[in-house]
């Protein structure tokens, strides 16, 4: 067997084990050995087998060994220098290119694709996961905070900490995820959303992330240590408790509805007047006004999101439009201005219908033509 095939078959065993076999990479050589460690404890090892099945890999490695020996006169090996924020590359090309620009790299100015699903670490380094893979999540100092499995990030609760260290979530149009945080708690993170939060909470101090867009709660129970959320101009405080926030930055509203517990609301700019939220009823901040209402609603229909549900109660299709693009990445131009007021009620299921169906069915109730090209939609009466 070639050796780039056996490095495949190694760093396949890592993902699938979470640890380094001696016995598999015994019969490398020791500088061999020091990158598939360091790919191991950077968390790099999904993200290197996720390149090398993108491509042909029978001489990849010798080749990269090869261009590594003709710059061997420098003081430090070239991959310790390159490795950082090029690992991933370096190892399954091994092509000049990357060899002469190694010091332009940087991590930072990556070009990332507009519909990844990207984590960014305290230190600000970008980490790119894949829902169909598993990873660590590994800090700079070489520590193992967390795991990622599928849409699931998990924190270690039994990592110590004395100071806030937070991550940042992005999540973008048409895709889910979620993040299991270290007390507990359960967050499910809807399209187009942003969560920022605490690796570790700290003793004595209330644990408090940052959202932008949607995100379903599931607060684990804390009595000395409330649970806050920070939803742009809207704060929500819980013990522990069910409920849902939407605070997307181009809407008019801000929305939380409460499925089960308690919350307190207020707003930035009342920040000493807080009022109940009570379980069925949504409290919703004008952002125009900062002003806080309430109503009875049916949780249901902003909750089900989580299962691929959007659901539309009494909606103009203006709105309509609006949670389309999020759930399904696309862009809808409506030039029929008179449908923009329209009023629909509907529902879909994002894993079961195309937004060609939903369009369709759609134009059931009030007829239009439109034309769909890449991920652009334009309506025409």
């Amino acid at each position: 067997m070639n050796k780039s095939k056996t490095i495949l078959e190694i760093l396949q065993d890592i993902v699938k084990t979470g640890i380094i076999n001696p016995d598999k990479i015994k019969d490398l050589s020791i500088e061999e050995q020091e990158l598939i460690n360091n790919l191991h404890q950077d968390g790099l090892i999904n993200d290197a087998l996720e390149f090398l099945n993108s491509i042909k890999v029978d001489n990849s490695w010798e080749l990269f060994k090869k261009k590594l020996s003709i710059k061997e006169k420098h003081s430090i090996p070239l991959w310790k220098k390159a490795f950082k924020y090029a690992a991933t590359i370096i190892v399954v090309i091994g092509c000049s290119f990357f060899l002469i620009n190694k010091y332009k790299v940087n991590n930072n100015d990556l070009k990332i694709s507009s519909d990844a699903i990207e984590l960014i670490l305290e230190s600000g380094d970008k980490k790119i996961l894949y829902t169909n893979g598993e990873s660590k999540i590994v800090e700079n100092n070489g520590e193992v905070i967390g795991s990622q499995k599928g849409n699931i990030i998990n924190y270690d609760s039994k990592t110590p900490s004395k100071k806030l260290v937070y991550n940042e979530l992005r999540v973008p149009y048409g895709k889910t995820f979620n993040i299991f945080l270290s007390d507990g708690t359960k967050v499910f993170l809807n399209a187009g959303t942003s969560l920022k939060y605490p690796v570790n909470f700290i003793k004595g101090k209330n644990r408090e992330v940052f959202l932008e867009g949607e995100a379903y709660f599931e607060v684990s129970k804390d009595e000395m240590h409330p649970f806050i959320v920070n939803a742009n101009e809207m704060n929500i405080k819980v013990l522990g408790t069910k409920f849902n926030v939407s605070s997307y930055n181009d809407d008019s509203e801000i929305n939380t509805v409460l499925v089960e517990g308690s919350v307190s609301l207020s707003s930035d700019s009342k920040p000493n007047d807080a009022s109940l939220l009570k379980p069925g009823y949504k409290g919703s901040l004008d952002k125009s006004q900062s002003k806080i209402s309430f109503k009875k609603v049916d949780t249901r229909i902003y909750t089900e999101w989580m299962h691929g549900d959007v659901i539309f109660r009494n909606s103009t299709f203006k709105e309509i439009t609006k949670k389309l693009e999020r759930n399904y990445n696309v862009i809808i131009e409506n030039k029929y201005n008179e449908l923009s007021l329209k009023r629909f009620n509907a529902s879909f299921n994002k894993n079961i219908e195309t937004i060609d169906d939903i369009m369709t069915s759609i134009g059931e109730i009030h007829p239009f033509t439109y034309t769909h090209m890449d991920n652009k939609i334009i309506i025409n009466q």
